[in-house]
């Protein structure tokens, strides 16, 4: 079974920074294909943040360009976002996201959640 952990969230002032990490764990894991980052805050759809590929090919979403570094350790099996700059805005809930593994056995698994870590930014 695999699993994604979040870890990292919490309150912080306007112009301050946050590192939140999400580790892959499962004896099944093989190879894992893309990781991103994505937020939903109130009353709002889940949008996408961050997202970086298998080669490290990296996608931001307009609202976080200059401020967040999306990166990756594949032998950790971990996803780090780093989050500088923050605003009042940028306060939802944010979620891990693998969008497919290849297991050791050579089937595949598509589209893991990790359970969201709350991003509070205070005025």
């Amino acid at each position: 079974q695999v699993q994604l952990v979040e870890s990292g969230g919490g309150l912080v002032q306007a112009g301050g920074s946050l590192r939140l990490a999400c580790a892959a764990s499962g004896r099944s894991i093989f190879v894992i294909n893309n990781m991103g980052w994505y937020r939903q805050a109130p009353g709002k759809q889940r949008e996408l943040v961050a997202l970086i590929t298998s080669d490290g090919s990296i996608t931001y979403a307009d609202s976080v360009k200059g401020r967040f570094t999306i990166s990756r350790d594949n032998a950790k099996k971990s996803v780090y976002l780093q989050m500088n700059s923050l605003k009042p805005e940028d306060t939802a809930v944010y979620y891990c996201n693998v969008d497919r593994i290849i297991k050791k056995d050579y089937s595949n698994g598509y589209d893991y959640w990790g359970q969201g870590t709350q991003v509070t930014v205070s005025s």
